[in-house]
């Protein structure tokens, strides 16, 4: 019940600005420490990178399972709950469709807060494809991927995996830097969002009931991502627009394919508006599917869950 208290708890409060002005968010601390080790440990080989990547996992499942001894039930909720980002998801990409329709340079200052391709020569569609992908991509990442891992293993499963997905933000690319070096975080990444990943697609399917799955996978696979183009391609039938496609990044153009190549290339702010309903309807399926799990759970009283008894 832990899980279902968290979840309820980030999408009524999500990151409240007055705390972490105040202190540092875990996330910005497992930031530092990941920059730490990567200045002093990057030697461009992979035994390093896997190295570094075994002690931040190793730290996060010692300090989960030192966290799950508190005797008070719900510092596991609060602290579950700061390492989800649901509420922070939809402010993030609700700014941009709002930012957009006040103009094409704010639609591109709001949506270079939340994607890491060039922002400077996008149109509005460009814009409002960047937020929808983004919406899709960070409910895998973000909520749905912290959730199954919390409830698979508590809070050193929610710890481990951000500390894998946070290190393979930062050091798993394929740059000369990183390419042996953060090998280590991007592959694990990819292993531990290959369920979450498959199951956003679901709950964002059936949140839409829109587009075959059949036809969902298939664009899927076209995805340069084994993980992110699930969410993608099944948020784009339910939108009705195509997304992904040729981008920027550093001044260089890709050739990506789209995903839902049948659908408009013609997004806007009220297609980014219809996203953030979508993430909170496959929230609330998410939400029901865990209370579900939860009371099916033969080891779960829901008395003593919520009030220690």
């Amino acid at each position: 019940m832990a899980v279902f208290f968290a979840m309820i708890l980030d999408a009524l409060f999500g990151e409240p600005k007055w705390l972490w002005d105040r202190v540092p968010h875990p996330a910005v601390m497992i930031g530092r420490a990941i920059s730490a080790l990567d200045r002093r440990f990057n030697n461009d080989t992979f035994a390093r990178g896997v190295m570094v990547l075994a002690l931040l996992v190793w730290i996060a499942l010692c300090l989960g399972a030192v966290l799950m001894m508190l005797p008070w039930v719900w510092a596991e909720v609060i602290i579950g709950a700061v390492l989800l980002a649901q509420k922070s998801l939809v402010q993030h990409v609700q700014a941009v469709g709002d930012a957009l329709r006040l103009s094409l340079v704010d639609g591109r200052h709001a949506v270079a807060m939340i994607v890491g391709r060039d922002v400077r020569d996008m149109d509005g569609p460009a814009v409002a494809r960047g937020a929808i992908e983004s919406a899709a991509e960070n409910l895998s990442d973000g909520v749905i991927a912290p959730v199954f891992w919390f409830m698979i293993a508590g809070l050193p499963g929610l710890l481990a995996y951000k500390v894998v997905n946070t290190a393979d933000s930062m050091i798993g690319y394929r740059t000369e830097r990183y390419a042996r070096f953060g090998w280590a975080a991007a592959r694990l990444d990819d292993v531990l969002n290959w369920v979450p990943a498959r199951l956003t697609a679901v709950l964002i399917w059936a949140a839409t009931r829109r587009g075959h799955w059949r036809h969902i996978a298939a664009d899927a696979a076209l995805h340069r991502s084994p993980n992110a183009g699930w969410p993608e391609a099944a948020m784009a039938p339910g939108l009705g627009v195509s997304l992904s496609g040729p981008r920027s990044y550093d001044g260089r153009m890709e050739a990506f394919a789209w995903v839902h190549p049948a659908g408009r290339k013609d997004a806007g702010p009220d297609d980014i508006d219809q996203a953030v309903r979508i993430l909170w309807q496959a929230w609330a399926l998410a939400l029901a599917c865990v209370l579900v799990i939860a009371l099916l759970s033969p080891d779960v009283r829901v008395d003593q869950t919520i009030f220690g008894g």
